[in-house]
């Protein structure tokens, strides 16, 4: 049986290309294409794919937020998600996998790596660019400390806000998002994820929400 595969992307040569890359594979069906957010989600409900292929800038609503939408939406199966990140940070890559996709790639990803990350990703296995492993290995080749040591945060200096900072980007949400949420300038955001890595003794944003999770600093939903 072939996998059901929703293209999603806002540039019409970009979803082209990827329609027409994944329709190659004997084993996949393209069951749509959309440059919208919103109209992905009711494709999906309405057409169940096994994986969505999205970028992140869709009309309407934002790849980011259409995603969570779709990993909340009822039922038992929701589809798989191979997310395609043009910005190369540690913000949208810590964003994607907070999520729960089933793959990140990055620009310059070949055709065989995408469709590996679909059959990855129907079945429930994580695939991530290269670039993307070996930044998470570097990081923990980084990280000297002992698991006790690592986990010995100063929690009474973190602030309130600081933690409704972090505990939003934990969800996902960029640095404009936050800003919006919280009412405050994209700056001020900035600003307290700065601190934040300078109080909690990391190098990155991903190692950031990571050691926020494992001290119990925030909670997973």
């Amino acid at each position: 049986m072939s996998l059901r595969v929703l293209v999603c992307n806002d540039l019409p040569i970009v979803l082209d290309g990827l329609r027409s890359l994944i329709e190659a594979e004997p084993d996949m069906l393209v069951i749509g294409t959309t440059n919208s957010g919103m109209e992905a989600i009711m494709t999906a409900r309405t057409q169940r794919p096994d994986v969505v292929v999205t970028g992140l800038d869709l009309q309407g609503i934002n790849g980011t937020e259409m995603i969570r939408r779709l990993l909340r939406e009822p039922g038992d199966t929701p589809p798989r998600i191979v997310a395609l990140a043009m910005n190369d940070d540690d913000e949208t890559f810590a964003g994607l996998l907070r999520l729960g996709v089933n793959g990140v790639l990055v620009r310059g990803t070949t055709g065989q790596e995408l469709s590996a990350a679909i059959r990855s990703a129907a079945k429930g296995q994580t695939t991530l660019a290269p670039q993307i492993a070996t930044r998470l290995v570097d990081w923990y080749r980084r990280d000297n400390r002992t698991p006790h040591e690592a986990l010995r945060i100063p929690t009474e200096e973190i602030t309130t806000r600081e933690r409704q900072v972090l505990t939003l980007l934990a969800q996902g949400m960029s640095t404009e998002e936050v800003a919006a949420q919280l009412s405050i300038g994209v700056t001020t955001v900035r600003t307290h994820l700065y601190r934040l890595r300078c109080k909690l003794d990391v190098r990155d944003r991903v190692q950031l929400v990571s050691l926020a999770y494992r001290s119990g600093l925030i909670q997973s939903a």
